[in-house]
């Protein structure tokens, strides 16, 4: 028989998300962290080639970016021993077709300082002279150590008290008597507030627990990894990609990342690689690049979940008492998980804080009648 746990918090989903919540939460709140899987961010966050990059998503996401900076550049030695950010810059370039993408980028960006393609070229020598026509450059973009951030919260998390149950998939949730009753293989779980961190699944538990979906929608994006070109050192080159975002190609120990960028709707699984979605990705990329593909040493898939308006969502449901959504992060879920986790814990504290103006647009109520 499932053993019962008592709890205050019960948050679904032992990713990035939930578990920076639970790293906030923890030692104020008795708080469970329910994990589908056997180990935690198995998913999208486990897949993730994360770099910090200010001018990237709508107003909501920059906002949520610039709260989530600080964190980044100071954190606490000791749940983060090792640095989370370290340079890198990006720059991005434009072809004749992509002239447009590449002027309204430069009108909405902050800090963006625009090179001829002559500068582009000198920093990443293997593009293409033919075909670079714009470029632009944001040195603050950094790479982020994912593992470092999901593991720090995670030690913060265990230290205030938080459970984790792996291999552990909600399977029933129904408020009763104030309190929600949580049904899972491993055991039973009475929370006063139940927390839909669930990613790709986030629709699907909504359903679980009685109410409708907001409509989060999974998109797979992939990633090849070439070996870095022979005459190149390529440890000192920004992330480089299309204005357009047709493609990108990021350096990692000593290889490169190349990915087509694409968003395809996807219903929630264990994603893996289309083959030829990536094949046309690095066909794009090599009308860019002088490096013919002619070996991909490993690929692989990961799910970005994002809202119908693409901001995320973080919020009590007006239909269900004690019912938050912590979802729809897209693609900016590991750069914006610092104040998207400070503010729910606000919320769940109903506690007035500093990122309470963002409340209000991240609010479900949005999609709700």
């Amino acid at each position: 028989m499932a053993d019962e746990i008592i709890t205050d918090v019960a948050i679904v989903g032992a990713g990035m998300a939930g578990i920076g919540l639970a790293a906030d939460l923890a030692g104020d709140f008795d708080v469970v962290v329910l994990e589908q899987e056997s180990r935690p961010a198995y998913h999208s966050t486990g897949r993730s080639a994360a770099i910090f990059i200010q001018n990237y998503g709508n107003a909501a996401i920059r906002a949520l970016s610039r709260a989530s900076a600080p964190l980044f550049h100071g954190a606490e030695p000791n749940i983060f021993p090792t640095p989370l950010l370290t340079q890198r810059g990006i720059l991005y370039v434009a072809d004749e077709g992509g002239l447009d993408a590449h002027d309204k980028l430069m009108e909405e960006a902050e800090g963006l300082v625009e090179l001829t393609p002559e500068q582009a070229i000198a920093m990443v020598p293997l593009l293409r002279p033919e075909w670079v026509r714009a470029g632009a450059y944001e040195q603050d973009a950094q790479d982020i150590d994912v593992d470092a951030l999901h593991q720090g919260w995670l030690r913060k998390a265990r230290a205030g008290g938080m459970r984790l149950l792996t291999d552990a998939p909600l399977t029933r949730a129904e408020m009763r008597s104030g309190q929600w009753i949580i049904e899972t293989p491993k055991a039973t779980i009475r929370a006063k507030v139940l927390v839909n961190a669930a990613g790709a699944w986030a629709d699907m538990v909504a359903g679980l627990a009685g109410l409708p979906p907001i409509g989060i929608q999974p998109m797979r994006r992939s990633i090849a990894v070439l070996p870095a070109p022979d005459g190149y050192d390529i440890r000192s080159w920004p992330l480089v990609g299309d204005a357009a975002e047709s493609w990108y190609a990021k350096p990692d120990a000593g290889r490169l990342f190349v990915s087509p960028a694409e968003e395809i709707p996807v219903e929630p699984h264990d994603a893996f690689v289309d083959d030829m979605v990536l094949a046309e990705g690095l066909y794009r990329f090599e009308q860019a690049m002088a490096y013919p593909v002619t070996r991909v040493e490993r690929s692989w898939a990961g799910l970005r979940s994002f809202a119908p308006d693409r901001t995320p969502v973080a919020g009590f449901d007006p239909a269900a008492e004690g019912f938050f959504w912590l979802a729809g992060q897209g693609g900016y879920g590991i750069q914006t998980s610092p104040a998207l986790s400070r503010l729910a814990g606000q919320l769940i504290r109903r506690a007035s804080g500093d990122l309470e103006s963002l409340a209000e647009a991240l609010a479900p109520a949005r999609f709700r009648p």
